[in-house]
């Protein structure tokens, strides 16, 4: 099952000095926090805040390409959660044809909020976020798991403030 989301926050990690993007479910208290690389924060950063550049940056410049050819997006899905990495996919749809691409998230979200298009999680991705592990394996009992799993516990929407560009 699909969860519509919202943007709770972008912040700084204090412990990896790596952006974050939070994700808040909008039915319920869901949370998903997701590492992001700094110039994709840069970018989701500008368009929460309307920010325009005098030259396109490399998101801005693929949706001018994608509306010169009549292409739109209709939505963003975050898809799956493997290995410790996020996978999303962005759906389109011309006239002749709708298909979906693979994209990391930050890509993705970064587009739909050029789009004003909706955000999805699917719950397995929540599910496997919320336990740090794939169904059925086993915690991560070392102690840099144990240390990961305590900091992401204690993490909460409050933590997370607007990302100053």
């Amino acid at each position: 099952m699909l969860h519509k989301v919202n943007i709770a926050g972008l912040a700084m990690d204090p412990a990896s000095n790596t952006p974050i993007i939070l994700l808040k479910t909008e039915e319920g208290e869901k949370t998903l926090p997701i590492w992001i690389g700094l110039l994709e924060a840069t970018s989701i950063a500008s368009a929460l805040q309307d920010i325009q550049f005098d030259r396109p940056m490399t998101h801005d410049l693929f949706k001018n390409l994608t509306q010169m050819l009549n292409i739109q997006i209709n939505r963003v899905d975050i898809c799956d959660l493997r290995d410790n990495t996020f996978f999303a996919e962005i759906h389109f749809a011309s006239e002749e044809k709708s298909f979906t691409m693979d994209a990391r998230p930050s890509d993705a979200i970064a587009l739909a909020l050029r789009y004003q298009a909706p955000i999805f999680v699917d719950d397995r991705v929540i599910e496997k976020s919320q336990l740090g592990q794939e169904p059925g394996e086993a915690l991560d009992e070392s102690e840099e798991g144990k240390k990961w799993a305590e900091y992401l516990e204690k993490l909460s929407p409050e933590d997370f403030g607007k990302y100053k560009v």
